[in-house]
């Protein structure tokens, strides 16, 4: 059975509207790129422990670095990366297992679908995703014994494998950065240069203020909170409450260079505890009572994906994170009021990223990039997008988030695994990363190799 025809078969074609690029399965390449013959592929992966990362009522404490690397009869190669978030991308897989179990579950697919590639051939990353998503999905769903596997679990197992794909297309085609390598399709989406990308932690639940103030001190003018409180929905609204308070009374007051008002924009992530639109609106009444209102930026993901509430009446920001795992659903919450789209070319694949972007480009949606508690190389694919979103309403800069250096044990290690740990874009300073000329003439580092992830297939 061919890949259309399990598709067919599956049912699944006319659900995704995923279909695949027709040029591609007519066998023809798309004009100016060539046809990449993948002859060899391999995966692995390393774990790497974490200082607990508290959301979603649960925690995490390792992370698995997945690595694919594909070969082409070109004479190519390419390591692509990616980073394991099993409790971010579908919580009820790692509710059901052991946090290794789920980690395993994830990296069987991204083994499958580096498996089904040995002896394909493709012509553009895009058109390659599309076709391989719907079965990996599938795989994904018969492994973990759940039909309603969330779409995000699936592309976040094909991160590494997209990332490698893009980069064996680079080097085939004899791309030189990352702008060259954005096809026309998507460049007005990502047609943006920022001198600067805000870099932005991320605070687990229950965080002391004391430490986002220390934050803030160090010239972070923007931090990723998570609510959600673990417990029931009236035990979880009263601590978010009193830690929008806690915070409040302690950063509120700070000023900044990066904000048209020069004060400190407040991102909540609640990553879907709220069950009902009332709950966040007294959270909401809260943040107008102490006078915190107008300083929310962004609220993101809420509610979970299957809650249909319209968000475009609460006066406030409000994005949608995981629930847009393609670009169909992302139109869709766009449908549901949702005024902001949080990327991740890091946990979604660049190539799903890439059309999201645009989409949002076209509907007049700013975006930011999240984080899934990535390593260095992968905050540069994710910095990449960030760098060239339009502007963010009331800000100066691109915005990122980027938490690793807050939960990896062995972070610097990491960062020495960047094939450019040395160049001034890989390491925040006052709270910002400065985007330069060079980081985009070299894409950040991504299209150069790693000695370590390439010492995994030694």
């Amino acid at each position: 059975m061919n890949r259309r025809e399990f598709i067919a078969k599956a049912g699944m074609a006319s659900a995704l509207t995923l279909q695949l690029n027709p040029l591609e399965e007519a066998g023809e390449p798309v004009k100016g790129d060539k046809r990449i013959i993948i002859s060899e592929v391999s995966a692995n992966f390393e774990r790497e422990p974490l200082y607990p990362y508290r959301f979603k009522g649960s925690a995490i404490t390792d992370s698995w670095q997945s690595a694919v690397r594909l070969a082409s009869e070109g004479g190519q190669h390419a390591v692509g990366l990616g980073t394991q978030g099993v409790l971010w991308s579908d919580s009820k897989v790692f509710a059901a297992h052991s946090e290794s179990g789920g980690n395993a579950i994830m990296y069987a697919m991204t083994e499958r679908a580096t498996q089904m590639l040995k002896g394909e051939s493709f012509t553009n990353p895009v058109a390659l995703l599309d076709s391989l998503f719907p079965e990996v999905w599938a795989y994904g769903k018969r492994i973990t014994g759940n039909p309603d596997l969330r779409k995000t679990f699936a592309l976040n197992a094909l991160v590494a494998v997209d990332n490698a794909a893009w980069i064996l297309y680079a080097r085939e085609n004899g791309l030189h950065n990352f702008d060259e390598m954005i096809p026309a399709a998507y460049k007005p989406g990502l047609s943006y240069k920022h001198a600067q990308v805000a870099s932005i932690p991320s605070f687990a639940v229950g965080t002391e203020a004391s430490r986002i103030k220390a934050a803030a001190d160090e010239g972070y003018f923007i931090m990723k909170l998570k609510t959600g409180a673990a417990g029931t929905q009236k035990e979880m609204i009263e601590k978010d409450i009193a830690f929008l308070t806690a915070v409040h009374k302690a950063i509120g007051h700070i000023e900044t260079p990066h904000t048209h008002n020069g004060k400190i924009p407040y991102y909540f992530d609640a990553n879907g505890r709220y069950e009902k639109k009332e709950t966040l609106m007294r959270f909401l009444d809260h943040a107008k009572k102490i006078g915190a209102f107008d300083q929310i930026a962004v609220i993101e993901e809420p509610f979970e994906e299957h809650n249909e509430s319209y968000v475009g009446d609460l006066g406030v920001r409000v994005a949608s994170d995981e629930s847009a795992h393609t670009v169909q659903d992302a139109a869709h919450r766009i449908e549901l009021g949702y005024t902001a789209l949080a990327l991740k070319a890091i946990a979604k694949t660049m190539s799903m990223t890439m059309k999201i972007a645009q989409l949002a480009y076209e509907k007049n949606i700013p975006c930011f990039c999240a984080d899934l508690t990535v390593n260095p190389i992968l905050v540069d694919w994710n910095k990449n997008v960030a760098a060239r979103l339009q502007p963010f309403p009331g800000m100066h800069v691109g915005l990122q988030e980027t938490n690793g250096h807050q939960y990896y044990k062995n972070w610097d290690k990491l960062v020495d695994f960047h094939p450019m740990a040395q160049q001034s874009w890989v390491k925040t300073q006052k709270g910002v990363y400065p985007t330069n000329n060079t980081f985009y003439a070299r894409s950040g580092g991504i299209l150069d190799s790693s000695e370590h992830y390439e010492g995994l297939f030694i």
